[in-house]
């Protein structure tokens, strides 16, 4: 009754290897409770959509021998943790959790991802948050593929989260975001980052010639690493390999001085 709370969600969906990865490690140092979304849910980022039905259902999942009573929710990611803070959890959790993901999650377009929307949501509410990304090939993205090895992510995740429950965040942080590069080990060195300003996935044009046929716009690798800053998120996953830690706020106003502000409005004046 001593351990602290955990509330873990994903974007991916309830099946995803990476939560349960997530879940077995976290349980060691605190009562889980998983609720997440019934069906995939990437890229929907901190959306609160009125068209989600919101349907809970309780579930459970054998992993390693083990039963877990878990939530599976209609919702995005950022709705699970509304659903699991307002009415499955009768506390307020010390620390919310988002992951494991597959594909990291850097640079602009963690606006765009579920798994950080997740833990915004939660930083908003105020309790805690981390959000975790394992590196992989896109081809992975979307999938359940057990070929992903979420073994070392699922440990930094506990560390970090050892970490939140044991210290309040500082001022200006109101998460935590990990990405794990691909091949980490136990061995691979962490190091803090800010986030990239550049698009790291460029979006590509539907494969159609008709506006009447279904078109999805998709995606690809668009990042040029010749004048990346070396403090980034982008270049600790991909140039130095190894473990991103980037603090976020949800203040997203420029910390540009107020001088200098004016001497932009006199200069288009």
């Amino acid at each position: 009754m001593n351990k602290p709370n955990i509330l873990l969600t994903n974007d991916d969906g309830i099946k995803s290897p990476g939560l349960w990865a997530a879940a077995e490690e976290l349980s060691k140092i605190g009562f889980v409770t998983v609720v997440a979304p019934r069906d995939q849910s990437s890229g929907t980022g901190r959306s609160l959509p009125q068209t989600s039905d919101g349907i809970i259902k309780e579930e459970e999942v054998i992993v390693r021998g083990q039963v877990w009573k878990v939530y599976s929710v209609g919702a995005t990611p950022a709705q699970a943790v509304q659903h699991g803070v307002l009415e499955i959890m009768n506390v307020m959790p010390d620390l919310v959790v988002s992951g494991i993901n597959y594909g990291e999650n850097v640079a602009s377009g963690i606006t765009i991802s579920g798994t950080v929307g997740a833990a915004m949501e939660a930083a908003s509410m105020g309790i805690p948050a981390l959000a975790t990304s394992q590196a992989t090939d896109p081809k992975h993205h979307l999938s359940y593929s057990l070929d992903i090895d979420f073994s070392v992510a699922a440990r930094y995740t506990a560390y970090f989260a050892e970490i939140l429950l044991k210290n309040n965040l500082p001022d200006d942080i109101d998460l935590i975001k990990l990405d794990i590069p691909i091949g980490a080990t136990s061995e691979t060195k962490w190091e803090w980052t800010r986030v990239s300003s550049q698009r790291y996935y460029e979006p590509t044009k539907p494969d159609r010639t008709d506006f009447s046929k279904p078109g999805k716009v998709g995606y690809r690798l668009s990042v040029d690493l010749r004048d990346e800053p070396h403090d980034s998120d982008v270049y600790a996953i991909m140039v130095n390999k190894t473990i991103s830690v980037t603090p976020i706020t949800l203040d997203m106003t420029s910390r540009l001085a107020k001088n200098e502000l004016n001497a932009f409005l006199k200069q288009t004046a």
